[in-house]
């Protein structure tokens, strides 16, 4: 009786301890495959363990369509790394941007090879049979690798690699801000404005305590002596112009002066070749006038006559000589005046 009474509960409560099991246990059923995968992901704090021995990444993103179809591929290929003694790793470029910054990584999903801290990058199929191929028949020695400043380990990716990390921070922050909080996009994009004002007056103020904390000011009497210096300097380069402008200045006055004075002269010379001709046309016309006078005072004598007596014409004759001796003095006047006018002319060419 008792046990007719009590077997109906004590078969439900083991049907409740069975469920309670199986649900236990199904999580754990669920999460062993997790556990069991080769893939290795690769942060920014074990990314250096890339730089030994052989290594395959590969970047993705979860929410890459790309990306979902080549996971099972590569986890055999992880399966497999014992075999082709390989590591093989993942970087989820959402979680880890510093990371897609430092192998500049562009398009979704990318394969990278590397060996010995020589990467290269694999752009075939992300397919176990070509994967298998490039490494066993070692295809990655033809392809050019990722040397100097494009080396991930460069100092030029590890700053691409910061610049990616702040860009990642800050689009987390923005998702933050309109996802979480329900704040506009508008009112985001006007926080990160005031936030980049601020943080570059705040590393402006910092470069200027570094300089003066570094900068050794000259005493104060060597710097007065450099001001002095400096003004001394700033004078002789005033007065070496205005000395200059004054020399060119004077030689464009004596240019000035020459060229008058050569036009004066030329209008001297053309005057005293225009006086001279004048003088000597004058003097060719007292010349003819005298000859005219000349020639007139002996052709006036009076007609001699038979009847007329030898005394009657020798008082005539010296009446003729009287009257003609007025004509050497006309001419010495002549002679005077032109004489006169020459040293005028004398004077004027002095």
């Amino acid at each position: 009786m008792a046990g007719g009474r009590y077997g109906p509960q004590l078969l439900a409560l083991l049907a409740a301890w069975v469920a309670a099991v199986a649900a236990t246990a199904g999580p754990e059923q669920a999460a062993l495959p997790a556990e069991q995968s080769r893939v290795q992901p690769m942060t920014a704090s074990n990314w250096t363990l890339v730089m030994e021995g052989e290594w395959m990444l590969k970047f993705y993103a979860p929410w890459c369509p790309s990306c979902q179809q080549t996971d099972s591929e590569w986890e055999t290929f992880a399966k497999n790394g014992e075999m082709l003694q390989i590591s093989v790793g993942k970087v989820d470029v959402i979680q880890e941007p510093g990371l897609s910054g430092r192998f500049f990584v562009t398009t979704l999903p990318a394969f990278f090879h590397a060996k010995d801290g020589i990467f290269r990058r694999y752009r075939g199929p992300g397919i176990f049979e070509d994967l298998q191929n490039y490494i066993l028949e070692k295809k990655w020695q033809s392809v050019e690798p990722l040397t100097g400043w494009k080396s991930p380990a460069s100092l030029t990716m590890s700053g691409m690699a910061g610049l990616f990390s702040i860009s990642g921070k800050i689009w987390h922050l923005h998702n933050y801000f309109t996802v979480t909080l329900g704040i506009p996009a508008w009112c985001s994009y006007v926080f990160f404005v005031i936030a980049t004002l601020v943080f570059g007056l705040f590393m402006g103020l910092v470069l200027v305590v570094i300089s003066e904390c570094f900068y050794v000011p000259l005493p104060r009497h060597l710097s007065e002596r450099s001001e002095q210096n400096g003004r001394s300097e700033e004078a002789h380069r005033a007065e070496q112009l205005q000395d200059a402008e004054e020399e060119k200045d004077d030689s464009n006055e004596e240019e000035n002066k020459d060229s008058l004075v050569d036009d004066e002269e030329e209008k001297e010379d053309l005057g005293d070749e225009d006086e001279a001709e004048e003088e000597e046309e004058e003097e060719d016309n007292l010349a003819a006038g005298v000859d005219e006078e000349r020639s007139e005072a002996n052709d006036q004598g009076p007609p001699g006559e038979d009847s007329v007596t030898r005394e009657e014409v020798e008082p005539e004759e010296a009446e003729e000589g009287i009257s003609e001796k007025p004509c050497p003095a006309d001419t010495e006047v002549v002679e005077d005046s032109l004489r006169q006018r020459k040293s005028q002319h004398a004077d004027k060419g002095l």
